[in-house]
């Protein structure tokens, strides 16, 4: 019984690590789930959350998806005896299907794919999640943030309406 209650609170968090300059950056209209092909030493690393994802994109090469920009440490008991290197380009695992829509939408429209976050499903594959979107402008930016205070300050308003303050 103790064993089963350690077990899932060992695990109780999937996300490993997540772009929020992305979030910032563009406005996506569609987001995919894909898989990441990784080596032994990289896996180590994630576990250990030496990961970073800020200045990471997809771009597509021979009709295939690679995440480049990505830096994950390596560490150095899990990488003796290979030479790693931390910034290497990583394939994605989508479906055809599927690349070849993202493939149409960034050629014809001038879209951007950017990863959004990392996570861990069902504890042993790492998928990562990436948004098709496109570039805000500055006056975008601004108005999203008004957004954002006025949802702050809103909530404030009404919890102090609810209090009766």
């Amino acid at each position: 019984m103790a064993k089963k209650n350690a077990k899932k609170s060992k695990n109780s968090s999937a996300s490993i690590a997540r772009n929020k300059r992305a979030t910032f950056d563009y406005k996506f209209e569609e987001k995919m789930e894909a898989g990441l092909s990784l080596m032994g030493w990289e896996v180590k690393s994630i576990r250990m959350g030496k990961v970073n994802l800020s200045e990471s994109y997809v771009f597509m090469r021979e009709g295939e998806a690679f995440l480049f920009g990505c830096t994950i440490a390596p560490l150095n008991t899990a990488s003796t005896h290979v030479v790693c290197d931390p910034m290497r380009s990583r394939k994605l695992l989508l479906k055809r299907k599927e690349l070849d829509k993202l493939q149409g939408l960034v050629d014809r429209k001038g879209y951007s794919i950017v990863p959004i976050s990392m996570y861990w499903q069902k504890g042993a594959w790492v998928k990562i999640e990436i948004g098709l979107g496109k570039g805000k402008k500055e006056h975008d930016k601004r108005d999203d943030t008004k957004d954002r205070e006025w949802q702050i300050e809103k909530a404030r308003t009404m919890k102090k309406a609810v209090r009766g303050e």
